[in-house]
């Protein structure tokens, strides 16, 4: 069961999933003890003494004159879910959910084809069910969600009141279906829509490469989030790098919303020496366990660590191990910010409980839940990045002011066509600009933004980003280690 957890968790964090540094898998090399084995092994405590039965009885009580005396007939399993849901509501933890049993099968019965969704992570936030992370050429990230987006509705429904697994069971569906997703974003006046298709959710987890920077050999490996294979292909990738000669390495977990421990942990063994504590984790008791590597010393070329704020959980994890422990700099913004450890119980009526029940802290004991890890190089992306959709119904045109001309004068600022303004204003040099593309991309150029301009806006902006020339923390990084 553990094992089937452990999976299950996986494809939540590939298709849509809980975000959640997940404890669930025993760590495959048993001869040395490690932290994901050890919070994975906590026992399910049995019975309870005379002050809890006293506790329950009242419960008990509730229950019945529920059942016998309200003035309508109730679902009596519907208010046992409806108590267990109520006690770990309490607890004020977004990351502490129940699932029902229809809910914990939907889920298992993902794991028996293929994984499609939309490729984002999901999460908590202040309270608010947010957007961790789009994975790496998913639908998500193509249609424009972004790390921190508010999710206010799903195909039209309000998800107040939902937990993340309500809300992900919404937003899940099979390849090639559409899903709208209201999202309320930073620095944005009005909530807006983004239609994702959905698609199958590849399980690739780490790409690596080579760059040329000055006549050096940089390696580049980006992990976009830690699954059951993520370390496996980490240690045989950097191993084809080093028998390139590289003379430095940068390691990118931008947007990677974390995953499992065992992996994380198994990356970290490669990476750390032994003189610090690569993780900390603290129990409700405020001991603390440390974790620390075998390894005599750390690689004998410089490393350096791309992040920013859709770097989250077992990203964390890995950042701060490598800043703290071994001096490694952080590039780029500052991370999510989540710091406890969950696992997954199963119940008596075919449904789980997830529970949070560890802090972890970095090296040097800092809890870094719901404030990040700060880099020691920030470096902002250029404004093509920060561009968000063009959602209008309408066409834009002249004169119009609001929020869906102002992302479209961004995105055409970020592309070079200079409207003279972005705050929100339809203007004549907003025309300009607009003709401009337009005959650039073989269109009509009536200087109006239509539903095919807006797609040829968006897909060239898309393109802009992926265009390392433009991806100032990458670029910072490898003149970083090429010095």
């Amino acid at each position: 069961m553990r094992r089937k957890w452990m999976a299950l968790l996986m494809a939540l964090s590939l298709a849509v999933g809980s975000a959640g540094t997940y404890a669930g898998m025993k760590w495959a090399e048993d001869h040395e003890a490690g932290f994901a084995l050890d919070v994975a092994g906590v026992p399910k405590k049995k019975g309870s003494g005379p002050a809890d039965s006293a506790r329950l009885e009242r419960v008990s009580q509730a229950y019945d004159l529920i059942v016998s005396q309200y003035v309508e007939k109730v679902e009596k399993d519907a208010l046992v879910e409806g108590a267990i849901q109520g006690m770990l509501a309490k607890l004020d933890d977004p990351y502490s959910v129940y699932m029902d049993k229809k809910t914990a099968q939907q889920f298992n019965e993902s794991l028996e084809s293929s994984f499609e969704g939309i490729g984002a992570e999901v999460g908590m936030e202040d309270g608010k069910i947010v957007i961790v992370a789009p994975f790496k050429n998913s639908p998500a990230e193509k249609a424009g969600l972004k790390p921190h987006d508010r999710i206010l509705k799903v195909d039209g429904k309000r998800v107040d009141g939902l937990d993340l697994y309500q809300t992900t069971v919404m937003i899940r569906g099979k390849k090639g279906t559409i899903v709208k997703i209201e999202v309320e974003r930073k620095n944005v006046k009005d909530p807006f829509i983004v239609k994702v298709k959905r698609d199958q959710i590849p399980l690739e987890t780490v790409f690596s490469d080579v760059k040329k920077v000055d006549g050096k050999q940089i390696g580049y490996i980006e992990v976009t989030s830690f699954a059951e294979e993520t370390a496996a292909d980490f240690k045989k990738q950097l191993k084809a790098l080093e028998e390139k000669g590289i003379s430095g390495l940068a390691i990118d977990v931008r947007g990677n919303p974390g995953g499992l421990l065992v992996s994380v942990e198994a990356i970290l063994r490669e990476l750390v020496s032994g003189e610090k504590p690569f993780v900390q984790i603290e129990k409700r008791n405020g001991k603390r366990d440390q974790y620390f590597s075998t390894l005599k010393k750390g690689k004998s070329y410089p490393i350096v660590v791309l992040v920013d704020k859709g770097s989250a959980s077992a990203s964390e994890i890995l950042a701060g191990a490598l800043q703290e422990a071994e001096g490694y700099p952080l590039i780029g913004e500052t991370t999510f910010g989540k710091g406890t450890v969950q696992q997954a119980f199963p119940i008596d009526d075919g449904g789980n409980i997830k529970l949070t029940l560890f802090k972890w802290l970095t090296p040097d004991g800092n809890w870094i839940h719901r404030k990040g890890i700060k880099p020691d190089v920030k470096v902002e992306q250029p404004i093509i990045f920060s561009a968000h959709p063009i959602t209008s119904e309408e066409a834009l045109k002249v004169d119009m002011n609001n929020e869906q001309v102002k992302n479209a004068q961004v995105i055409l600022e970020g592309l070079g066509y200079h409207p003279g303004r972005t705050d929100g204003y339809f203007s004549s040099g907003t025309v300009r600009s607009v003709k401009a593309f337009q005959q650039q991309a073989r269109l009509q150029p009536t200087g109006k933004i239509d539903a095919k301009t807006a797609s040829a806006l968006e897909a060239a902006a898309l393109k802009e980003r992926k265009n390392e020339k433009n991806d100032l923390q990458l670029r910072t990084a490898l003149r970083l280690l090429a010095k």
